[in-house]
C-alpha cells in the first residue's frame, strides 16, 4: 500500500489487507478456480461427484465429450489435485480428491434431497 495514499476508512483497509494474507495463497486459489472455471472440466467434476467414481468412457458418455477430451481434461484435473484415479482390473476410475471442490459442487448442484443454498447475493 502506498504510504501517502489518502484512505477513507483505514480500519477497513487494514482488515482487507489482513484478510488477503499471503499473496501466494491467493495465486494458488486463483489457479484452482481457473481450472474449475472451464465448463467442460466443471461438468466432469460434477459428474464424478454424483457417480462417486467413474471411468473415462463412462464420463465421456455422461458429458457428451470424446474419450480423448475427457482424458486430457482429467490429466489437468489430476495435476491440480482435484481428482485421483485408481485401477480396478483393466479399468481406471476417477473420483474427487479435493474436499473444497466437493463442497463447492454441493452449492452448485445440490443432491435432490438437499435444500439448495441461498446462493450468492446479487
Amino acid at each position: 500500500m502506498e504510504p501517502d495514499r489518502r484512505l477513507i476508512d483505514p480500519e477497513r483497509v487494514a482488515a482487507a489487507v489482513a484478510g488477503l494474507g499471503d499473496r501466494a495463497v491467493i495465486d494458488e486459489w486463483a489457479a484452482r478456480f481457473a481450472v474449475v472455471a472451464d465448463p467442460s472440466r466443471l461438468a466432469l467434476l460434477v459428474s464424478i461427484h454424483y457417480a462417486r467414481e467413474i471411468s473415462v468412457t463412462d464420463l465421456a458418455a455422461a458429458t457428451g465429450m470424446t474419450d480423448t477430451a475427457v482424458s486430457q481434461a482429467l490429466r489437468l484435473l489430476r495435476a491440480h489435485g482435484l481428482v485421483t484415479a485408481h485401477r480396478d482390473g483393466r479399468v481406471v476410475r476417477y473420483r474427487l480428491a479435493d474436499a473444497t471442490v466437493h463442497e463447492l459442487i454441493h452449492h452448485v448442484r445440490p443432491h435432490p434431497d438437499e435444500p439448495a443454498g441461498d446462493g450468492p447475493a446479487r
